[in-house]
């Protein structure tokens, strides 16, 4: 259905809601701090409650919009929400000033005859007008179209036509990849026409239309590379669920290491685009709930500006893909760093590997649990199961227990449930998950199970409640009895100077298994054959580790809505994937 990585397992710990830190928050026990944060009259007490005509468990303190919940943000006042980075440039956006702006620019758009159920398309690189416009659009009880900003024309063109917009709000990068095509609606260019927007109604108040948690907030496309996209509809219930589950992993977390979960609020690192559920539901949404703002570096990942940015804002958490976490700290500058600063490091995107666990532990020796993964999909809400150091561990193909309110069931090909520590379909239902796909009914029918049991198209197993992903070892190469973790290869080889970016994935072999191949960007002007990666590689890695092959990629890599290079492209199994300049 999608990719199994497309999941954000980022934790915000710096600033939990209001007396989550009653839950015994020096505790040491995992057990006991969960029980304490789910008992009844806890922060976090579940019920059992009818979602769609079937019986779900759902969080009782929870807000029944998005709107209620931006509101509730209101206690954070002059904190910083949002904190832009662009080539010396610093834009901030405190919680106050970013709900007067959502307030003006609802008000406009209602002004324009946008109104509960349209759908307002989004169409542009991270920025603040990019978030503003999400809250104003869901506050009106429209429906917000999160468009990938690194389609070609004709994806684009396609996803415009199938969501049928009443505004397109868009950068002029993104509009002139159009050429000159028609979108069928209004467009508001962010550049010229923005704000005015802001301007509308600079005294207005939110919206009062009522909103039900059970209508479509978002439309958010699958990460999928053959084919088109389908655009999973998810409500408001749905993404506030997202947020509960993140707060709530939070707070376990800073309370089974003694963290206090009240306090100054500290910001965390965002890297991806805000069409990505890790962009949007946890960065850019999740601070709601929690406080925490978050530093966004513009541009294409620097790990130097980064680790400069960890000082200058006071960044408490790197939250990446295992490739950024590795290029960070590989990089020269991390020694210029104060390490007791970074609190917590958290992969998304991406399977992690013991030596990049090893690497992280190393350089934050005060982390417990350093590392975390999970299991998700845009389909399911984001979220299904969540891992920390111990499990990952034990075995690499754990994506852990899944979360509160979740269910999982593994079933055969029949729909019907196999035993415990048996392979077979996930399906996940949960108030997380979607509605269903945008005007697609065949799609919706297909992707669910009788008692809207979601099929995820992965495959695993349930060993004593712990989730285990086969599919995963698809990300190993397996060559002769020996695991390899392309990270590590592509850590490697990203340390050769000639090397701007690279990729590493298994080709067949008759006797081995498979071979290591490595595709590598150049710098400009720089040259590197096949005798020379293998020994610059061999000065860190075994021999069975070592390329077999390397392929020179003209221009930059393939890379999916959440960053992740797209190997199918590589391979030759799908058509060349858009990438961002």
């Amino acid at each position: 259905m999608t990719d199994p990585d497309d999941v954000s397992n980022e934790a915000d710990v710096a600033h939990e809601p209001d007396g989550a830190n009653e839950a015994d928050s020096g505790s040491q026990d995992p057990a006991a701090t969960v029980m304490a944060l789910l008992a009844p009259g806890a922060p976090f007490e579940m019920a059992d409650e009818d979602v769609l005509g079937e019986p779900m468990q759902v969080f009782v303190q929870r807000a029944r919009s998005l709107r209620q919940l931006l509101a509730q943000a209101g206690r954070f006042g002059d904190s910083d929400y949002a904190v832009f980075h662009d080539v010396g440039r610093r834009r901030a956006l405190t919680f106050a000033d970013h709900e007067r702006r959502v307030a003006s620019v609802a008000a406009a758009l209602a002004d324009r005859g946008v109104g509960a159920g349209d759908r307002v398309a989004i169409l542009a690189a991270n920025c603040p007008e990019w978030i503003i416009t999400f809250w104003a659009t869901v506050s009106l009880g429209a429906v917000a179209v999160a468009c990938n900003g690194w389609w070609t024309r004709d994806e684009i063109v396609h996803a415009l036509a199938h969501t049928t917009p009443a505004l397109l709000v868009a950068d002029a990068k993104r509009l002139a990849r159009l050429d000159g095509a028609d979108p069928g609606m209004p467009v508001v260019v962010i550049e010229e026409d923005f704000v005015d927007l802001e301007g509308f109604a600079p005294d207005a108040a939110l919206p009062d239309i009522p909103i039900d948690e059970d209508q479509p907030a978002l439309l958010q496309f699958t990460s999928g590379t053959t084919g088109r996209s389908k655009a999973a509809v998810l409500s408001h219930r749905s993404v506030v669920a997202f947020v509960q589950v993140v707060t709530f992993l939070g707070a376990a977390q800073a309370a089974s290491v003694g963290l206090p979960s009240t306090g100054p609020s500290r910001p965390r690192l965002a890297v991806f685009p805000m069409f990505h559920i890790s962009g949007l539901q946890s960065a850019s949404i999740t601070p709601m709930a929690t406080g925490a703002g978050n530093v966004w570096p513009m541009g294409r990942f620097d790990p130097a500006t980064v680790i400069r940015l960890t000082t200058e804002e006071g960044i408490y958490a790197w939250n990446g893909t295992a490739t950024h976490v590795f290029r960070l700290l590989q990089d020269p500058m991390i020694e210029t760093l104060d390490v007791s600063l970074v609190q917590n490091v958290a992969i998304g995107g991406s399977a992690t590997t013991p030596e990049l666990v090893r690497a992280t532990e190393e350089r934050f020796p005060h982390l417990v649990d350093t590392f975390t993964s999970g299991y998700g999909l845009t389909e399911s809400g984001g979220m299904v199961s969540h891992a920390g150091n111990a499990m990952l561990q034990a075995n690499a193909d754990s994506v852990g227990m899944a979360m509160p309110t979740v269910g999982v069931r593994i079933v055969d090909e029949d729909g019907v449930e196999v035993p415990d520590g048996e392979n077979g379909s996930i399906c996940v239902r949960s108030p997380l998950v979607m509605l269903g796909y945008w005007e697609d009914v065949e799609a919706t029918d297909q992707a669910f199970l009788p008692g809207r049991w979601l099929r995820t198209g992965d495959y695993g197993r349930l060993q004593g409640g712990e989730l285990f992903l086969a599919s995963r070892l698809r990300d190993l190469i397996l060559r002769g009895g020996e695991n390899v973790y392309p990270i590590e290869v592509e850590a490697r080889l990203e340390q050769h100077p000639a090397v701007a970016e690279c990729a590493v994935y298994g080709v067949d072999h008759e006797t081995l298994g498979q071979e290591v191949k490595a595709v590598v960007v150049l710098v400009d002007g720089a040259s590197l054959d096949l005798v020379g990666a293998r020994a610059f590689c061999g000065e860190k890695l075994a021999d069975y580790k070592l390329p077999e092959y390397l392929e020179v990629w003209a221009g930059p890599l393939p890379r999916n809505a959440g960053g992740k290079v797209v190997k199918a492209v590589l391979r030759g199994e799908v058509t060349q994937a858009f990438f961002e300049e």
